[in-house]
């Protein structure tokens, strides 16, 4: 029941005035009545006299509030209050305070007047503090307890914020994280928490990976190939920080397929048979069935799709001069139906790199080939050119601010702006325009490059 800081208190029986309706309740001034007695007895007796005053169960409810307001660092002042207060529980109070306790259904104490008469009766010399911890045992300080708890909730988070501070693309997440309890929910305290939390931070030390098994990297960070498994705590805090790293939705979709492409972004690969990628006209050589096969897809002039698999098993180079490289797949069907054969080497991303993407890119840079780069100018369409560009380098193809400036759409630009390290210009204009251009709208002018050659 709440606890009204100020109400008026029960008014006490007149002096001289006799009980009407009942015997005249027992009062702790009769106890405080005491003679010579050895010790152990006065001891016994002064226990006894506080157990008749607060320690029955009729008055538990008072020793209780008294209890609670010394574990929170409340005043022992002031009135407390019991709602619908029964006739024993109100006798009680009566024999307490050695007078009548007032009427209605609520019943009122000051706790000011019981401490006053505990301390005067002897019974607990220390007043209500020492009362209630002979009574019911130690008072727990709970505002201690939720500082160090608080504290060691800190201390869990300790390395994975070093690790975030140097990460700007990951401050929104972690906000998230903290918004959404998960990592609470998903850990049994703060040390639990301590645990994970720095098997996550090692798995964000590592990614975008060039391309690594997720069992490899569960068991390289956390000592545990299976950690990131789905349904796994690490693996849920792990994908969602992925999904953040790949310009993603920090929680989306739950199937397979999702989970793959997300993993995939940051390249980590869940089996080598389901990661992909999209290529026309890229050169191979008869050493390998992976080689084989792209020379027979050359010659036809038909896309390739090959599998991690199929790539891993490639060791040798694939020789190349300039590569064409384009965000979505369009641009190699439209390719293809128009160009065939003639077509350049064309490689798609296909959105964020998977592992497969960036092994083949690798196998041709691995040769000397030079790369030109078109994607989609919008942030997301930003962050993938980006990546790309950190770790291969490449030439704008038709992706600079003049070519973003020159093609025409009303489509609007959400997102967060990114930087546009190969022609800062471009991240500036598009704020400025604020409109979103996709690799469909100027397929027209990238199919006459590959025309040209």
């Amino acid at each position: 029941m709440s606890e009204p800081a100020d109400t008026p208190q029960p008014d006490a029986r007149p002096a001289g005035t006799a009980w009407a309706d009942t015997a005249r309740p027992d009062t702790a001034h009769a106890d405080a009545a005491d003679t010579a007695r050895p010790d152990t007895s006065r001891a016994d007796d002064t226990a006894e006299r506080l157990r008749r005053l607060l320690g029955s169960a009729e008055t538990a409810w008072l020793v209780e509030r008294i209890r609670r307001r010394l574990e929170l660092g409340k005043p022992l002042t002031g009135i407390v209050t019991l709602g619908g207060a029964s006739a024993a529980q109100r006798r009680a109070i009566e024999r307490l305070l050695g007078r009548r306790a007032g009427a209605g259904a609520s019943l009122s104490v000051s706790l000011d007047e019981v401490n006053r008469l505990l301390r005067a009766s002897g019974a607990a010399p220390g007043g209500l503090a020492e009362a209630v911890v002979r009574l019911g045992g130690p008072v727990r300080d709970l505002r201690r307890e939720r500082a160090e708890w608080d504290a060691a909730w800190r201390s869990a988070f300790a390395r994975l914020d070093l690790t975030v501070a140097s990460r700007p693309e990951l401050s929104g997440w972690r906000s998230w994280l903290e918004a959404t309890g998960m990592v609470r929910r998903l850990a049994t305290g703060p040390e639990d928490a301590r645990v994970l939390l720095d098997s996550l931070a090692e798995v964000l030390s590592r990614l975008p990976s060039p391309g690594i098994p997720v069992g490899r990297l569960a068991a390289e960070c956390a000592n545990d190939a299976h950690a990131l498994d789905e349904g796994r705590a690490l693996g849920t805090l792990a994908l969602s920080a992925a999904r953040a790293l790949g310009g993603l939705p920090y929680v989306g979709e739950t199937t397979a397929d999702a989970r793959r492409r997300a993993w995939a972004a940051v390249g980590v690969h869940l089996d080598d048979l389901s990661s992909l990628v999209l290529c026309l006209n890229v050169p191979g050589d008869g050493r390998s069935p992976t080689g084989r096969m792209l020379d027979a897809a050359r010659a036809a002039g038909e896309p390739c799709v090959l599998t991690l698999r199929q790539l891993r098993r490639h060791e040798t180079p694939l020789r190349a001069d300039l590569v064409r490289v384009c965000e979505n797949p369009i641009v190699v069907a439209a390719a293809a139906d128009e160009l065939g054969a003639g077509c350049p080497p064309l490689v798609c991303v296909n959105g964020r790199p998977s592992a497969a993407v960036w092994r083949l890119l690798g196998l041709l840079a691995e040769s000397g080939a030079e790369f030109a780069y078109h994607g989609d100018f919008d942030w997301g369409g930003v962050g993938i050119a980006a990546a790309v560009y950190e770790r291969l380098g490449w030439r704008a193809w038709r992706y600079d601010a003049a070519a973003y400036l020159a093609a025409a759409s009303a489509a609007p630009l959400t997102g967060r702006p990114r930087a546009t390290p190969w022609d800062p210009a471009l991240s500036a204009a598009m704020v400025r325009r604020a409109v979103r251009v996709e690799e469909e709208i100027v397929l027209g002018d990238l199919l006459a490059d590959l025309r040209a050659g």
